[in-house]
C-alpha cells in the first residue's frame, strides 16, 4: 500500500491557514483521494483540553515558556500516534493546520528557548513523522494581526494578543526554517487575493501528487475539523 502524503500548513496568525488547510481537503477529495484533516493543537481528544488550556486568556498566571512548550508537545505526541501516522499507513493522506514548525517558530524562536533542546523534544513527539510538503503562508506581521482585529475584535485568545515583536520573531523564524530546508517547504505570499493564495497551493500540490511516490489507493471518509473564513469551491 502506498502511503498516505502528508501535508501542513505553517504561519503566523492570520495567514489563512485553517481556510486554506479546508480548501486543500476539500481539493483532493475532488481528485478522489482520502484525506484527513487535523489541526494543531487540537484534533483528539486530548489535544482539544490541551488547545482549550492553551488559549485561555482567564488564568491567573499564564503558562511559562517551558510549559508551554511541553502542552504543544503532548497534543502533537497524542496526535501523530492516535490519528496522523495510523493515516498515513492506510494510505490516507494528511493535512494538517500546524505541526512542528510551529513548534520551532513560536517557541524556539518568538519565546527564545534553546534551539536544540526544542529540536529534540519536537523529534520524541513526532516520532519520526516528518510531513512531505509544508507550505508557508507568509505575511507580514502586522497586516496579520489587522485582520485577526477585524475578525474577532477583542476576542482575541492568548497567544493572538502577543505584541508586533513577537509576531516579528515568529516570521524571522520561519523564513529561516525553509531556508534550511527548501525541499520540503514552500513559501506563498498570503498577502495576495485569497484565491491566488489558493491557486498556487493547488498547483503546487500537484506537482507532488504527480511524483511517483504520491497518491493513496484506497478512499476513506473522515469529517475536517471547523475552520473560520468563507470557504472556496474546487476549482
Amino acid at each position: 500500500m502506498v502511503p498516505g502524503l502528508f501535508v501542513t500548513l505553517e504561519g503566523s496568525e492570520g495567514t489563512g491557514k485553517s481556510t486554506n488547510a479546508i480548501l486543500l481537503e476539500r481539493f483532493l477529495r475532488s481528485r478522489g483521494l482520502s484525506v484527513l484533516a487535523l489541526r494543531e493543537p487540537g484534533g483528539t481528544a486530548l489535544g482539544e483540553e490541551i488547545r482549550h488550556l492553551l488559549k485561555r486568556t482567564d488564568l491567573p498566571v499564564p503558562p511559562c515558556a517551558e510549559g508551554e512548550l511541553l502542552l504543544f508537545l503532548a497534543s502533537r505526541a497524542q496526535l501523530v500516534r492516535e490519528r496522523i501516522q495510523p493515516a498515513l499507513d492506510q494510505g490516507i493522506s494528511v493535512i494538517c493546520d500546524r505541526y512542528f514548525d510551529s513548534t520551532l517558530a513560536y517557541q524556539g524562536g518568538a519565546r527564545s528557548l534553546d534551539l536544540e533542546t526544542v529540536k529534540t523534544l519536537n523529534r520524541f513527539a513526532a516520532g519520526g513523522c516528518i510531513p512531505d510538503l509544508t507550505f508557508l503562508l507568509d505575511l507580514p506581521p502586522e497586516v496579520g494581526l489587522r485582520r485577526i482585529a477585524r475578525r474577532l475584535g477583542r476576542g482575541r485568545d492568548r497567544m493572538e494578543r502577543e505584541s508586533l515583536e513577537f509576531f516579528q520573531r515568529v516570521r524571522q523564524s520561519y523564513l529561516s526554517l525553509a531556508a534550511a530546508e527548501p525541499e520540503r517547504f514552500h513559501r506563498v505570499d498570503a498577502d495576495q487575493s485569497p484565491v491566488a493564495v489558493q491557486r498556487e497551493l493547488r498547483r503546487v500540490l500537484e506537482k507532488r501528487l504527480a511524483r511517483p511516490d504520491a497518491g493513496p489507493d484506497r478512499i476513506v471518509r473522515f469529517p475536517a475539523p471547523p475552520a473560520g473564513g468563507k470557504v472556496l469551491p474546487p476549482e
